[in-house]
């Protein structure tokens, strides 16, 4: 719309349309709808009423409320609206929560170094007890912080046979796990 515009006067609304294959009538709808709001669709006048509601209770909450407690507090005050749109207008206004904690870094990865191969080639399968041990380092966030946890499992058995919490993301305790398989 803002190219015909632009160039309307040089070359006329109906072949600039013409060229870039859209009709006229929309071209003109659009420019009507511009100048009286009645025409819009329906689901635009709803989104600019919702987006005025959602800033307010967004506003008045300090600014930390997030998409479902902006939702429901919509709910409460008695205003039908889906979670979806909430988000949808949320996003659009650029608007969103806080988010608690900080951010932790798990893995920070040395693209350098060389990653161990893959022994098995992901084929899983053992026909005895301690045929094949797989083990896996991951982490879980408590109370005081986060503890990783290493464990090995026994393929055959599909038990955990050795495992080390800690507090430290250290070699030891992956050694420790191993040592109590």
């Amino acid at each position: 719309m803002v190219f015909i515009d632009q160039h309307r006067k040089q070359y006329g609304v109906e072949p600039i349309c013409r060229q870039i294959q859209i009709a006229p009538s929309s071209y003109y709808e659009h420019k009507t709808r511009e100048r009286d709001s009645d025409r819009l669709p329906d689901r635009i006048k709803r989104d600019r009423i919702l987006e005025r509601d959602i800033q307010r209770v967004w506003e008045n909450n300090f600014k930390v409320y997030g998409v479902n407690k902006v939702w429901r507090q919509l709910i409460r005050e008695g205003i039908q609206v889906a979670r979806c749109t909430v988000e949808r207008l949320m996003k659009r206004l650029g608007i969103q929560g806080i988010r608690r904690g900080k951010k932790c870094w798990t893995t920070i990865a040395d693209d350098l170094l060389d990653r161990p191969t893959d022994k098995v080639n992901r084929q899983f399968v053992a026909t005895r007890p301690n045929q094949l041990w797989v083990a896996d380092i991951t982490f879980v966030a408590t109370w005081t912080g986060f503890v990783y946890v290493a464990f090995i499992i026994d393929v055959f058995a599909r038990f955990i046979v050795g495992w080390r919490v800690s507090r430290s993301l250290q070699t030891d305790s992956v050694l420790d796990a191993l040592e109590q398989a």
